[in-house]
């Protein structure tokens, strides 16, 4: 996420943190760089323009702090201000009586699959809430909502087949939800290829009849300043009130996200991290920018634990740790940890440092093959891994489909690992190293 941003802006801060001193024109010079970085990662020209002009104007400003390096001081100054230009304060949705969420965007954006994930995001929370399908034009996205809402087990109201008139439909859903007690519902709306004027009047007239809290832009992060145009668009047509971001996972320039709050004056609300229905986040704009300077998100990164783990296992894992007391079942279980949070390669962008880190081994089908070696052996091997002579070991690899070498491999490491989880002052450095915040169990 971002890495094209972030790999620019590493250079351009690297050359600050090693001037002893801070000059107005080594700032200057500085802030071109990141102006052509900004540029390069597609965001506006006015936005970057503006953005420029205050972190320039703060550093300036500045007195330097004792005990603080100028250069590291510059870069605290610019981290605040992108905070500032991604949003301030992450903003909640308006969930106030009688609690309508109105979901709009062009084909393509992930809009219905969004309303799902926001169905379950809230469900999560302890509300109620409901799905309505109100995309006539398209058969299938009436079928996708439904089946999705199948999967989360969240209600959904479904127009009667061939129906066209989307004004019926939303008098019948409410009907529906007032008779189901609905404090929360969630509109999924049509989209189009781009905006145009049916579109854009017919989502007036079921705004106006709606009256909702919520009028959510999914926007398709990837597709950088025409995201932004498409948000303007909608905001002069519709008035939305916020925007969910879909595909950032994969948004390698970070143009619309760094665009949007600054040229719509509205507020980005939540991420979309993947294509998994759990896979929706708040956004939280200082996380963003910190992720974006190469300092993760530890906070992040303990809030996904702390909902996809069961504190009694992690507990149980981290006993384990302390005592060295690991074993290839343990390794398993953590596998399956890691698994639940999502990819590797976003959970390593969450620790501090751990994105510039071109070499790491995050093939998921290397550890794929690592799961397979492990499910190879006997309950008694992966408790006792010394006892694997060779012949377990070729029997190992045939059964998992690997070389003996591989599986040599990953017993050599697991060895290291372990004199590692011994050696009390190695662990508590590569923790420290971390970030120092992660909570007890995730001894990953």
């Amino acid at each position: 996420m971002f890495n094209q941003l972030s790999d620019s802006l590493e250079g351009v801060f690297k050359k600050l943190r090693g001037q002893g001193k801070i000059s107005e024109k080594n700032i200057s010079d500085a802030m071109r760089e990141v102006r052509m970085a900004l540029l390069e990662a597609d965001v506006d020209f006015k936005a970057a323009k503006e953005f420029i002009a205050s972190v320039q104007e703060r550093a300036l400003g500045q007195d330097v702090l004792k005990g603080i390096k100028p250069g590291e001081q510059i870069v605290k100054v610019f981290q605040d201000e992108l905070t500032e230009l991604l949003g301030g304060d992450a903003e909640e949705l308006n969930l106030d009586p009688p609690g309508r969420i109105l979901m709009v965007g062009l084909n393509g954006a992930g809009k219905t699959t969004t309303s799902a994930k926001l169905a379950l995001r809230l469900k999560k929370e302890g509300r109620q809430p409901y799905l309505v399908a109100c995309d006539l034009y398209r058969p299938a996205a009436i079928d996708q909502l439904v089946t999705l809402a199948e999967e989360i087990d969240v209600p959904v109201f479904r127009p009667q087949a061939g129906e066209t008139d989307v004004m019926k439909v939303a008098e019948q859903a409410l009907a529906w939800g007032e008779e189901n007690k609905a404090r929360v519902m969630i509109f999924d709306t049509a989209g189009r290829q781009e905006v145009d004027e049916n579109l854009v009047e017919e989502l007036k007239r079921l705004r106006d009849y709606l009256d909702p809290q919520e009028v959510l832009l999914v926007a398709d992060s990837a597709t950088g300043q025409q995201a932004v145009s498409v948000a303007t668009h909608f905001d002069e047509a519709v008035s939305i009130s916020g925007i969910v971001l879909t595909k950032l996972d994969g948004d390698a320039r970070g143009g619309a996200a760094l665009s949007m709050r600054k040229v719509t004056g509205k507020p980005i609300k939540f991420t979309g991290m993947g294509e998994k229905l759990d896979q929706l986040e708040v956004f939280v704009p200082d996380r963003l920018a910190g992720r974006i300077l190469g300092k993760g998100d530890v906070v992040g990164l303990v809030e996904k634990a702390a909902e996809m783990i069961e504190e009694k296992d992690a507990m149980r894992m981290a006993e384990k740790l302390q005592k060295a007391t690991f074993d290839f079942n343990d390794f398993l279980s953590q596998m399956k940890m890691l698994k639940k949070l999502g990819p590797l390669e976003g959970l390593l962008g969450m620790l501090p440092g751990m994105s510039k880190l071109k070499d790491l081994p995050i093939d998921e089908k290397r550890l794929g093959r690592v799961e397979a070696i492990i499910l190879s052996m006997t309950p008694k091997e992966r408790h006792r891994p010394e006892i694997l002579n060779g012949k377990r070991r070729q029997r190992i690899a045939r059964g998992s489909g690997t070389k003996v070498t591989e599986v040599n491999n990953l017993l050599r490491q697991f060895s290291q690992m372990k004199k590692m989880m011994k050696n009390k002052g190695a662990m508590k450095k590569m923790m420290g190293q971390m970030g120092g915040g992660m909570p007890k169990g995730m001894g990953f």
